[in-house]
């Protein structure tokens, strides 16, 4: 499943390779690390989260096992945060 960001959400991509989210409605900022702005970006560009698993274990293949835990992790925190939208 892919997602969108949230209209009142905004999405910055940082130096080191992460990102801040910002929801403008509550003032409150998100700070994503490299694996989880990568991971995002992926299913903000259509993909499905099968597809951004497969993407994330072409880059980082020790974490192979962890990955679809960690994808489905981190799309069910910005959902419940209400800074994506399925």
């Amino acid at each position: 499943m892919s997602c969108a960001l949230a209209t009142h959400v905004r999405f910055t991509e940082t130096e080191d390779g992460g990102a801040v989210l910002l929801d403008q409605r509550s003032g409150q900022y998100w700070q994503l690390n490299s694996t989880g702005s990568a991971i995002l970006s992926l299913l903000l560009t259509e993909r499905n989260t099968e597809a951004a698993v497969a993407l994330m274990r072409e880059r980082y293949p020790s974490a192979a096992d962890r990955l679809p835990g960690d994808v489905d992790a981190l799309l069910c925190l910005l959902r419940d945060k209400r800074l994506v939208t399925p």
